[in-house]
């Protein structure tokens, strides 16, 4: 993200964003980790796309698409745990970089027992 103002320009790169993502990730009850994948290395390589563990952002000017690949605990409504994923990391990044995050996908790729 790159905005210039009279004062000054103000660069948020792709890593900060996928960070805030991360962390609002693990602070979501029932997620137990995120999953890494070989499809994000060659994200990463392929593509103008930031990859951390897990995540994967996608920045159009001043709109975000965020991809998590989480692994969800045991027992938990696997329906309800994403859809307050979604809503908390959409809420992290917006609050936090003003960039509005067009959407947030969500891969359950295993449990956590």
């Amino acid at each position: 993200m790159f905005e210039k103002l009279p004062s000054g320009v103000i660069r948020i790169s792709d890593g900060v964003i996928s960070a805030i993502a991360a962390f609002a990730t693990l602070h979501t009850p029932g997620i137990d980790s995120m999953s890494g994948g070989l499809s994000e290395e060659l994200t990463k390589r392929l593509s103008r796309k930031s990859a951390k563990k897990g995540v994967v952002v996608e920045v159009m000017e001043a709109d975000v698409v965020i991809h998590l690949r989480v692994i969800v605990n045991y027992g938990m409504m696997i329906h309800n745990v994403c859809q307050e994923l979604q809503e908390n990391v959409r809420a992290e990044v917006e609050n936090l970089t003003g960039l509005r995050v067009l959407k947030v996908n969500v891969r359950v790729e295993n449990l956590a027992v």
